[in-house]
């Protein structure tokens, strides 16, 4: 687990997957060239955010293919993660996180829950995923998640019970000002909420968020990467492109579940047993 991980806080082409990729392949070589040896991108890094009735056209398998042969050969120097459009077995579309590592091309994650409210319309488009679980990786047991994913406390919680060490999420979050504050809203809220799962949780947390302007929609950037004491160890620019990067090392996990030993003593069989009996007794009153 011992790395140096690189966050490339980077813009998107609606719907163009070819000049997508090679931007991707151009940050991925300035990452493996700083001496990282995993690469983080945004949310539907590959395809854009708003593709709506596009995402029929910009849909990909999880699997090698000419689109992907570039990236490919990098994933035998840095294991790559980022954001597309996921056409499963059953032609269902997924809003879907993909790792590249050694040469496989793997699906690690459909995002849970797509957002349908305010601005949001993503369940118009993408079906949900089903299934939050740790990706296996050359670097360990990595908890991967997408944007609203991340506020559901269920989820980076089951990740860690899983082995999670690192919780990675990636982000299109979109602009949105509100009240006196000089901080943006959205920055201020991630900010304090990824370092308290970072403490909680004993785990590095890792936020990609991408930056451009889609249909009108500004996209904020900001991303961070927190220890898991909760402190910000790298921090990128906000709404510009960005690449910003830590070092994980397996012994400050150690050292912070050790000091504080709430991930390790955690009783998941009550957990389940007491979700089990909430259930049974919201099912009895409907």
């Amino acid at each position: 687990m011992n790395c140096t991980l690189a966050v490339a806080q980077v813009d998107a082409a609606v719907g163009d997957l070819k000049t997508n990729v090679a931007n991707h392949c151009i940050a991925v070589r300035k990452a493996i060239d700083s001496g990282a040896a995993i690469v983080v991108f945004p949310e539907l890094s590959l395809t854009g955010y708003t593709v709506r009735d596009l995402n029929w056209d910009v849909a990909v398998r999880a699997r090698k293919q000419e689109l992907f042969e570039e990236l490919i050969n990098l994933s035998s120097q840095a294991t790559i993660i980022l954001g597309a459009v996921e056409e499963a077995d059953n032609f269902g579309m997924y809003n879907s996180a993909f790792v590249f590592e050694d040469g496989v091309v793997s699906a690690a994650h459909r995002k849970i829950y797509p957002p349908t409210y305010g601005m949001f319309e993503e369940m118009r488009y993408f079906s949900r995923g089903s299934s939050a679980r740790c990706f296996p990786s050359r670097h360990g047991r990595l908890g991967i998640l997408i944007c609203e994913d991340m506020w559901h406390m269920s989820l980076p919680y089951v990740l860690a019970q899983d082995g999670a060490e690192i919780l990675i999420c990636l982000a299109a979050s979109p602009t949105r000002i509100s009240g006196q504050s000089p901080m943006l809203p959205a920055l201020a809220l991630n900010y304090e909420h990824h370092k308290t799962y970072a403490r909680l949780l004993s785990s590095y947390v890792v936020y990609c968020n991408r930056v451009g302007v889609e249909d009108g929609v500004n996209f904020w950037g900001g991303s961070h990467i927190v220890s898991p004491a909760g402190d910000i160890l790298a921090q990128a620019k906000l709404f510009d492109e960005d690449m910003i990067q830590a070092s994980i090392s397996e012994n400050e996990v150690r050292r912070a579940r050790r000091f504080s030993r709430h991930v390790i003593d955690e009783d998941m069989h009550l957990t389940v047993q007491q979700l089990d009996r909430i259930q049974l007794d919201r099912d009895s009153h409907k």
